[in-house]
């Protein structure tokens, strides 16, 4: 059927009582047209309001993937994972080791007293200051002053760093003296915060 659009000329004059009779031209706008409002009506009357609840469970399922890829790479490493973990609660068992206790503090100056001497210095003063409290450890602060060489000062570096006890030095400061030099430094050395418990809580979650 050919569309006439001469037809359309008499759609102001229509009667809206007489439909059955109206051309097929003007049947099919006025359709169309209805249609078209349909939709539009539909879209902003219930598909616009939805638009951000899709947009959020879009957004939720996109999260939901990136945290079920994590798990995911987890659980197939979760047998490396455990072995980092025991290895890393071994290393922090010996690091606890090599702090002293509040029993071996003491006898660490005589070990410092030993290893300088031994390096051919001299000391003037050798004192404990006053102990500084961290989270999870205290720090020891250990007031140094020695005469010696240069050389000498390198070796009681090196031999400090080599005791069984982690002791750290810090602040060199040398200066010239008569026909020697004087060496004034701060050794640190630290202690966990509760030794007992530490060491317990450590041993129970490597053997498990």
């Amino acid at each position: 059927m050919k569309f006439d659009f001469n037809k359309l000329k008499e759609i102001n004059d229509l009667d809206f009582e007489q439909v059955a009779v109206w051309p097929f031209e003007v049947k099919t706008v006025v359709v169309l047209f209805v249609i078209i409002l349909s939709l539009v009506g539909g879209y902003y009357g219930l598909v616009k309001s939805k638009l951000p609840l899709l947009e959020s469970a879009q957004n939720k399922e996109a999260d939901l993937k990136l945290t079920f890829q994590a798990k995911y790479r987890i659980a197939v490493n979760l047998k490396a994972y455990e072995e980092q973990l025991t290895n890393l609660q071994n290393d922090f068992s010996s690091m606890l080791k090599s702090l002293p206790t509040s029993n071996e503090t003491p006898g660490l100056l005589d070990d410092i007293t030993l290893v300088g001497t031994s390096a051919g210095l001299t000391f003037r003063l050798l004192n404990w200051q006053r102990e500084i409290p961290k989270e999870f450890y205290s720090e020891l602060p250990i007031e140094m002053e020695v005469t010696g060489g240069y050389h000498d000062f390198g070796q009681f570096a090196s031999e400090i760093a080599g005791l069984p006890r982690i002791v750290t030095v810090h602040d060199f400061e040398v200066t010239q003296e008569e026909n020697t030099l004087k060496l004034q430094v701060q050794a640190k050395t630290y202690r966990a915060a509760v030794d007992n418990e530490t060491s317990t809580s450590v041993s129970k979650g490597g053997a498990k």
